[in-house]
C-alpha cells in the first residue's frame, strides 16, 4: 500500500497493523459480540424447554442420592460380618504362634535332654568333638564376643510419594541387605551368626515373600539385629567391607537406621535340626531298540529347571 509522494517528491510507506497484533488487542470475533449484545436487548422467553431441563436434573440428582444411600446401608450392614471374620483369622493366627512357640519350646528341652543322654553315653573327648561340630554347623547353642549389626525401616515420609524410593533403592531394609550383611560377618571371621534369633547355617536362606523377610523360612521384622561371634578383629574388618560401604550410604539416602557396636557375652541359639534328605539309586531304563523309543533330555544347569531369583528388590 503506498501513499501521495511528499513536498520532495518522495513516496512515502503506510504500514498497517500487523495481524497477529490485532488478534491479540482483539481476540473475540466481532460477530460474538453482536449476539451477546442482541441477546442482552431481547431474551429468550422462558418455555418447556427450561423447565424440563430442571425437571430432569432435579430426578437425576434424586436418583443418585437414593443408590448412595442404598449403597451406604449394604456397607454398613455387611461390615460386622465383615469385622467378625476378620477377628476370627487374628484370633486364629495369635493361637497358631502360640501352639508353635509351645512346640519349639518343647523340642528344644527334648534336645537338650537328648544331648545330656549322649554325653552320658560317649567318652569326654568324643563328646567335647561332638560340641564343636554342632557350635560350627549351627547346631549347637554357642556364646561368646562378637558384633550386633541393628537395621531398622525409616520413617514414612511425603518427599517422594510418586515412586516412594529414591536412587539408593526404597527407604526399608530388604532381604538383599541382610544378605550382604551376613555373608561379609563371614568373610570378617564370624563363626556363627544369627537373625533377630533365627541361626544361620549353611543352608539357610534369606528372601522375600512380599513384603516380609524370610529367614529359614520364618518372617522377622523391623528392627533386624545381625549378631556375630567371632574374633576381636571382626568389626574393623566388617566395617571396612563392601556392605558396610553401601548400608551407610543408603541410610544417608533413604533415611534408614544402620548401627555397628561391639557386645559381650551374646548367646546364639541352635538352630533347628535340617531335614535330611538321601538320595536314591535311580533305576535305569530297560534298553530299547534304536529308533523307536521316544528320547528325553534333562534340563542342563542353565536349562527351565534354575528357580527364579526372589523378588523384593536390589540396591
Amino acid at each position: 500500500m503506498s501513499a501521495p509522494p511528499d513536498s520532495g517528491g518522495r513516496t512515502t510507506r503506510a504500514f498497517t497493523p500487523d495481524f497477529l497484533t490485532e488478534l491479540f488487542r482483539n481476540p473475540l470475533d466481532p460477530g460474538y459480540a453482536d449476539a451477546a449484545a442482541r441477546r442482552r436487548e431481547s431474551p429468550p422467553p422462558a418455555g418447556w424447554r427450561g423447565a424440563s431441563t430442571r425437571a430432569v436434573s432435579v430426578v437425576v440428582i434424586a436418583v443418585v442420592g437414593f443408590l448412595f444411600a442404598v449403597a451406604y446401608r449394604e456397607t454398613m450392614a455387611d461390615e460386622p460380618s465383615r469385622s467378625q471374620a476378620r477377628a476370627g483369622l487374628i484370633a486364629q493366627i495369635k493361637q497358631r504362634e502360640s501352639e508353635t512357640d509351645e512346640m519349639t519350646a518343647r523340642a528344644d528341652r527334648l534336645r537338650e535332654e537328648v544331648g545330656r543322654q549322649r554325653d552320658a553315653a560317649l567318652s569326654g573327648s568324643q563328646a567335647a568333638r561332638l560340641r564343636n561340630l554342632e557350635a560350627g554347623t549351627g547346631l549347637g547353642r554357642v556364646r561368646g564376643d562378637g558384633v550386633v549389626v541393628r537395621l531398622a525401616d525409616a520413617e514414612p515420609k511425603d518427599d517422594d510419594a510418586v515412586s516412594g524410593a529414591s536412587d539408593a533403592g526404597p527407604p526399608r531394609v530388604i532381604y538383599t541387605d541382610l544378605q550382604k550383611v551376613a555373608n561379609d560377618l563371614w568373610a570378617s571371621g564370624a563363626e556363627a551368626v544369627a537373625i533377630n534369633g533365627q541361626r544361620l547355617t549353611a543352608t539357610s536362606t534369606i528372601r522375600s515373600a512380599g513384603a516380609a523377610i524370610l529367614v529359614d523360612f520364618r518372617p522377622v521384622t523391623s528392627p533386624y539385629e545381625v549378631t556375630a561371634i567371632g574374633p576381636g578383629s571382626m568389626r574393623d574388618k566388617f566395617e571396612e567391607s563392601r556392605a558396610a560401604y553401601l548400608m551407610r550410604r543408603v541410610a544417608k539416602e533413604t533415611g534408614l537406621s544402620f548401627q555397628v557396636r561391639d557386645a559381650e557375652d551374646l548367646t546364639l541359639p541352635a538352630a533347628p535340626e535340617p531335614r535330611l534328605r538321601y538320595a536314591q539309586p535311580s533305576v535305569s531304563p530297560s534298553p530299547s531298540p534304536s529308533g523307536s523309543g521316544d528320547r528325553s533330555s534333562s534340563p542342563g544347569p542353565s536349562g527351565s529347571g534354575t528357580s527364579p531369583r526372589p523378588s523384593g528388590g536390589v540396591r
